[in-house]
């Protein structure tokens, strides 16, 4: 098959969830002997030096970048709340994008045009009037979830009226989009049950985040000496702000109970005051250049989210490397684990601390937890028997429309 992928921003680096997913998709359709073509947003926000791509992968996806700006423009935010369309959505339309975008379809004809997350469905009216391929949603996670469970936990009246705008805006264009496609492929069952109860007659299929397992190793967290990790972006809100609430409603508490207990984070940007935090035991490591090799050399995730929707990538990595993962019921969201069986779910300051003071003190309990993590994953996250899943739900499309 011949199918072009869009993204929001670049499939590599794999330094976030979103590239890794993309980054997953694209190269299991590669090795399934799909051809797969790739033109990216290139943004300010994950900027990327086009020379720094992989050859091997710039020749197979013949990748190409579209410059967007995604900084705050006060004029242009006024002027989406007045008339009461998504800021977060409209910053992606660019006329340099939606150029490369018609000319690709203009030189060559595709079966399958994959849309990755909603921001680049904006484009959705070029690729109607210049091909006849299918339109898939990749749906990462429900966008205006995050931004409604964002501005249910911020207390200051002004931001939060702010932020209500910012999710009523995006709910109603993403409820929107999702029944102008031709199909959606939401990345947990939980988003594909709420995606198809507004999606009309437009077919959702769940296929996960899927990870070529056989290459990674899997190394338990039963060995070396205990200590707390954390990796992912720091500018995606949720992941700030569950830091922020770790340290102060569970660090403390932790460290008293287990002298000598190291934290150690890790993500691009990482806000100034925990770079100034100078905390005993906390090692703020900012952005490494081998996410997976930070998560073999440490022992038991966190991952203390109460906000955000879709599927961890950074669990998924740490559960298949066979490590301990403590998260919040958010944080584990679409993942179809047992609690304390394949991970620990902890929700609140009190549950975390009792999860980690048994998950540290106990090899057996880390060794079990990771087993049964990796266990987890070759049978539920196998990337090339996803694959398999996803090509036959293209194919279907044709028989039904």
């Amino acid at each position: 098959m011949r199918i072009l992928v869009l993204c929001n921003k670049s499939p590599w680096p794999l330094h976030e969830g979103g590239p890794i997913a993309m980054h997953a998709i694209i190269d299991g359709l590669i090795k399934a002997g799909h051809n797969v073509k790739v033109l990216a947003a290139n943004t300010n926000k994950y900027f990327v030096d086009p020379n720094s791509i992989p050859y091997s992968f710039a020749e197979s996806t013949s990748i190409e970048f579209a410059n967007i700006d995604l900084s705050v423009n006060p004029i242009g935010a006024l002027v989406n709340y007045i008339k009461g369309n998504s800021y977060h959505v409209a910053r992606f339309r660019n006329r340099d994008f939606g150029a490369k975008l018609i000319k690709i379809l203009q030189e060559e004809e595709y079966d399958i045009i994959q849309a990755e997350m909603i921001y680049t469905t904006v484009y959705l009216d070029i690729i109607r009037k210049y091909s006849k391929a299918k339109v898939i949603l990749r749906a990462h996670n429900i966008e205006h979830l995050i931004w409604k469970r964002i501005a249910e936990n911020q207390k200051n009246l002004l931001k939060k009226h702010y932020l209500n705008h910012l999710y009523r805006t995006l709910r109603n264009y993403e409820l929107g989009i999702i029944g102008k496609v031709d199909g959606i492929v939401a990345i947990t069952e939980t988003d594909a049950v709420i995606l198809r109860k507004h999606s009309g007659k437009v077919p959702v299929i769940s296929i996960p985040y899927g990870i070529d397992i056989e290459s990674l190793p899997a190394v338990n967290s039963s060995q070396g000496a205990p200590d707390l990790f954390h990796i992912g972006s720091m500018n995606w809100i949720p992941n700030e702000e569950g830091i922020r609430w770790f340290i102060e409603n569970v660090w403390t508490k932790v460290s008293t109970l287990i002298p000598g207990i190291q934290l150690y984070l890790a993500g691009r940007m990482m806000p100034e005051w925990l770079i100034q935090l100078n905390m005993e035991g906390v090692n703020v490591v900012g952005e490494v250049p081998d996410a997976m090799e930070f998560v073999l050399d440490h022992q038991v995730m966190i991952v203390p989210l109460f906000s955000g929707s879709g599927i961890r990538i950074k669990i998924i990595e740490a559960m298949s490397a066979g490590k301990a993962v403590i998260s919040t019921s958010i944080g584990a969201e679409g993942i179809l684990y047992k609690n304390r069986t394949h991970l620990w779910i902890a929700d609140t300051a009190e549950q975390f601390v009792e999860a980690i003071l048994e998950v540290m003190s106990n090899p057996g309990c880390r060794k079990e937890l990771g087993i049964n993590a990796r266990k987890l994953m070759e049978t539920l996250h196998n990337n090339s028997l996803l694959m398999v899943e996803l090509v036959n739900f293209y194919k279907q499309l044709d028989i039904q429309k």
